[in-house]
């Protein structure tokens, strides 16, 4: 799903307790004092303990150190997550993901990377989860998913003067969409799309959408599969272009981890719901009208 600049390629208490010895030469009334002392220091300990346990379960790191979220994302999936011409990122998803750093006073680390390459720095360990728009219907078992934070369809996206008006249309078209996208594997599968995809005259991958909607005003292709909230961005602006009324289909984005951090992302979980509950998930939202309304936290 995405992009913003293809040029860029690929690229993430110990707690001692201590207890002093009694004096070889103490008088004989010590014994008695040394042996109320302890049980009177014990619950100080405890305490102390469980203070110091709480303190060391606040980040997935056990350094005593600031704990490095790594934020792995599509360097070009706008408005979710993108690098400008200045080399600086952005998107709702990369807002989100320091919002929550914040929240924590975490250290915020951005990883961009190429979308066919996730998986990749993900089990590298480059990243700490996927979090750019990243669909979770059809990958239910190979990730472990926050909360579903945005709901979205997929589309086809044509030029309103192509006389394409319905999915039917599509037949022996050119039709673009991005590798490793919930569009790509939707029409390759047999239980999905595949059989209109087996109507066209091509089904042309591309490594970003932004280059396919490059494509597709030059005529170079006469449609792309795309979600619509990419899409919506796309077409800021662009007044030619449209979708067909029919969807392919329908899903969610969240956030995907590796199976084993469940740590990680309870964290994330409970801190998207205090983000929800203190405005800071509508107030970044309000920023991508694009995606605003299919923003589902919270509802």
């Amino acid at each position: 799903m995405k992009r913003m600049i293809a040029i860029l390629l690929t690229g993430s208490a110990v707690l001692t307790l201590t207890a002093c010895a009694a004096p070889a030469s103490a008088p004989a009334a010590a014994p008695a004092a040394q042996e109320t002392a302890p049980a009177a220091e014990a619950p100080q300990e405890t305490a102390e303990a469980e203070e110091a346990a709480e303190t060391e379960e606040a980040a997935p790191a056990d350094s005593g150190e600031t704990f490095v979220f790594k934020h792995g994302f599509d360097l070009d999936y706008p408005p979710y997550s993108y690098i400008d011409d200045s080399g600086k990122v952005g998107g709702f998803d990369v807002e989100m993901a320091q919002a929550v750093c914040e929240y924590y006073g975490w250290q915020y680390e951005a990883v961009p990377f190429n979308w066919d390459a996730k998986d990749a720095e993900l089990n590298a360990g480059s990243c700490d989860c996927i979090w750019s728009g990243f669909t979770v219907n059809g990958r239910e078992d190979d990730y472990l998913w926050s909360k579903p934070y945005s709901d979205n369809t997929q589309m086809i996206m044509v030029n309103k003067n192509s006389g394409i008006e319905t999915l039917a249309d599509l037949a022996g078209k050119i039709v673009g969409v991005q590798t490793s996208t919930s569009a790509y594997d939707l029409l390759n599968d047999e239980e999905g799309q595949a059989e209109l995809c087996k109507t066209f005259a091509s089904l042309e991958v591309y490594e970003t959408y932004t280059i396919a909607f490059n494509d597709l005003k030059a005529g170079a292709i006469d449609a792309i599969a795309i979600d619509v909230t990419s899409g919506n961005y796309l077409m800021s602006g662009q007044e030619d272009y449209g979708y067909l009324d029919e969807a392919l289909g329908s899903e969610q984005y969240a956030i995907g981890f590796r199976k084993d951090d469940t740590e990680l992302r309870d964290k994330i979980d409970a801190a998207l719901d205090a983000l929800v509950a203190d405005g800071t998930y509508d107030t970044i939202g309000q920023k991508y009208p694009e995606i605003y309304d299919f923003l589902c936290l919270g509802k």
